[in-house]
């Protein structure tokens, strides 16, 4: 071993072009960037959205309606899915969020609203954020209670 046979370690080097190292390089001069705009010069960044100065998507795009500050989005779960946790026996007589949190039916920040849709035949004590009328009066009338939070 001498240093005529010294070699770098396997990884360290590695294979890249390095720019604007000099005309020698063969990338000198411009760096790759072509002659003069705002692409070529440092500290370029282009805004998120801008189309070349065409008019961008976002500002064609028509604008109407009104969008409500306030609204609140609900996650809807319908009677048969909750028939469906009795029917595989997951929930024997009440269903609050925690339940539907770990069946997967609801996130823990949701707000959880109980829909109409199918047949509920379990008398269950519901509780959760809300309640259409068909939903609450179907689980009243299989002897349920339906508690709004």
């Amino acid at each position: 071993m001498d240093l005529s046979n010294l070699t770098p370690a396997k990884g360290s080097i590695k294979n890249r072009k390095r720019i604007a190292r000099g005309e020698g390089s063969k990338k000198g001069g411009t760096s790759t960037r072509g002659h003069k705009g705002a692409k070529s010069r440092s500290g370029y960044s282009r805004k998120i959205g801008f189309e070349g100065g065409q008019m961008p998507l976002q500002r064609r795009v028509p604008k109407f309606g009104f969008t409500s500050p306030n609204r609140k989005e609900f996650r809807g779960v319908n009677l048969h899915t909750l028939q469906t946790l009795v029917d595989n026996k997951k929930v024997k007589d009440s269903i609050d969020l925690e339940v539907l949190i770990a069946n997967g039916l609801a996130h823990k920040n949701d707000l959880v609203k109980i829909l109409g849709r199918g047949e509920l035949k379990a008398k269950l004590n519901v509780t959760v954020h809300g309640f259409s009328a068909s939903a609450k009066s179907a689980i009243e009338s299989a002897g349920g209670t339906a508690t709004t939070l």
